[in-house]
């Protein structure tokens, strides 16, 4: 697993800014699940939009109702085996399925907050790694890493987002609203794949 200080960072933050941080891991993984969708066929990406959205608005929405087990069997169909495929792109389609089943599994299960918010960070940014290394025949670890332009940028970016976090004395449901806009208006996900 990477490590970065950011993970431990993390810890002192509040539910609500760790349920933010990982919805916003999980928008940046978007990109990667949609466009394995859209070269494939696999299903249509827009289903996991649908339940990402949903986690956004349960953060801003006070009268939101969600059923996370109904959220998370959805989700079981959509995640696409590596076996079936012969293409790179299942590999980082897998991990956003992943880190959004994660996600579900920590709204109903609150105790594993801490544990899957590191694990999410940690999650994109191997992703961001895992291409790289397959790219460069180098496996990115934690002793070289800071020798990948690539993963420093992932980092960079969650550091931004645990900045704009951490700032927030209370819930704010403005900040969580520009997070998303802004994550969506430039949609790019952590391996660089546009929409």
């Amino acid at each position: 697993m990477l490590k970065n200080p950011v993970q431990l960072r993390l810890e002192k933050l509040e539910p609500w800014q760790h349920l933010t941080f990982m919805v916003s891991l999980c928008e940046r993984m978007y990109p990667n699940y949609a466009f394995f969708c859209a070269e494939t066929q696999f299903t249509d990406g827009q289903r996991y939009r649908v339940i990402l959205d949903s986690i956004w608005e349960i953060l801003t929405v006070k009268s939101a109702k969600i059923n996370f087990e109904s959220q998370l069997e959805k989700l079981e169909d959509m995640v696409p085996s590596e076996n079936d495929y012969d293409l790179y792109a299942v590999r980082p389609a897998i991990d956003a399925c992943v880190a959004l089943a994660d996600l579900l599994h920590a709204m109903l299960d609150r105790d594993l907050m801490l544990e899957t918010v590191i694990k999410l960070s940690a999650l994109s940014a191997e992703t961001v790694a895992d291409l790289e290394s397959a790219q460069t025949g180098i496996e990115i670890t934690n002793d070289n890493q800071k020798q990948n332009e690539a993963v420093c940028a992932e980092w960079d970016t969650q550091w931004e987002i645990f900045r704009a976090l951490k700032e927030a004395e209370r819930r704010d449901i403005d900040l969580i609203k520009d997070l998303r806009a802004e994550l969506r208006d430039e949609p790019v996900s952590n391996i660089g794949i546009a929409l």
